[in-house]
């Protein structure tokens, strides 16, 4: 059964607002279910690392952003400096190495990349770092995604999303300010989100945004779909999503309308279930991931450590 409505996600593993993002999306896959059908596009942010050190960036100066974003949006953040800085590119193309071999995989590799890029001393650069924290992704072969890396057909599948990315001149995500322009092509940045009806309408929200604008885009290109109020209990957010949820995440998904999610009460009602033995809390940068007891546990690395100084 084809859905009503599609949505491709721009996105990229390293970038903090995709990563921060995550609540307000969590929110609308619960609302909306398979009524959407998702797509991943890969933004590609960098080849390497020469833009980031010439504009100033250091592994210290990006934890400390990390930290900011880890205030403003609730996402876990270890705030500890890498090594060194590293390039998305790989990343990426793992990725797609993933949807090529395995198609809807690429979901849970990009979850768990995200998830250790900013909680684990992971260099996207280091093809045995990559390969061990996709360890903890049950459907792929990790080894095997890690050797697809540089072939033909997966840099090919790459080059197509990097460029389908980098469309966004005179759009929506354009007129508002919100699109990126790094490399000489003005691009969507992540995490813009266009979805369209089958009828062929199509409607944008380009770069971060509020919950609220998916769903007043959703409300208008189709009014008859189902929309799954906030639950009661937070199990049932963690029988719907296999790969875990944070804690910001289940606390965005138990807001009521427009109310600000609490996640003093989202954390305590999923301490009781550990409790009850109905969950598990698994430790994740300066919070947790949350699954169903013998479910999903976040990524390790235990081949790196952190710097021990800036």
């Amino acid at each position: 059964m084809t859905s009503p409505i599609s949505a491709t996600l721009f996105s990229d593993p390293a970038c903090p607002w995709g990563y921060s993002e995550n609540p307000a999306l969590r929110v609308i896959e619960w609302r909306y279910g398979s009524q959407i059908d998702w797509r991943l596009a890969l933004v590609g942010l960098s080849e390497d690392t020469s833009r980031y050190a010439n504009a100033g960036y250091t592994p210290a100066r990006m934890a400390l952003g990390g930290v900011s974003f880890r205030d403003r949006y609730g996402m876990p953040f270890a705030p500890q400096p890498k090594s060194r800085l590293a390039a998305s590119s790989r990343a990426c193309r793992a990725v797609i190495a993933a949807r090529q071999q395995w198609p809807g995989s690429e979901w849970a590799v990009f979850r768990a990349l995200q998830l250790a890029n900013f909680n684990t001393p992971l260099l996207f650069d280091e093809d045995e770092q990559l390969a061990e924290v996709l360890s903890v992704v049950s459907t792929v072969d990790p080894e095997r995604i890690v050797s697809l890396i540089d072939s033909p057909e997966v840099v090919a599948a790459y080059e197509r999303d990097k460029a389908e990315t980098r469309t966004a001149a005179g759009s929506p995500t354009d007129f508002q300010g919100k699109a990126g322009n790094s490399d000489g092509h003005v691009r969507y940045t992540a995490p813009s989100v266009i979805f369209k009806h089958a009828d062929g309408r199509t409607l944008e929200a380009g770069g971060f945004q509020p919950v609220e604008a998916y769903d007043v885009i959703i409300a208008n290109l189709d009014p008859t779909l189902d929309r799954r109020a906030a639950p009661e209990d937070p199990a049932e957010l963690l029988e719907a999503f296999e790969l875990g949820l944070t804690t910001q995440e289940v606390a965005a998904c138990m807001a009521r309308g427009n109310d600000k999610p609490d996640r003093v009460a989202a954390e305590l009602a999923l301490l009781g279930l550990v409790g009850e033995g109905r969950a598990e809390r698994h430790a994740l940068g300066d919070d947790a991931l949350w699954s169903l007891p013998g479910g999903q546990k976040p990524p390790r690395l235990d081949s790196a450590e952190f710097a021990t100084a800036a």
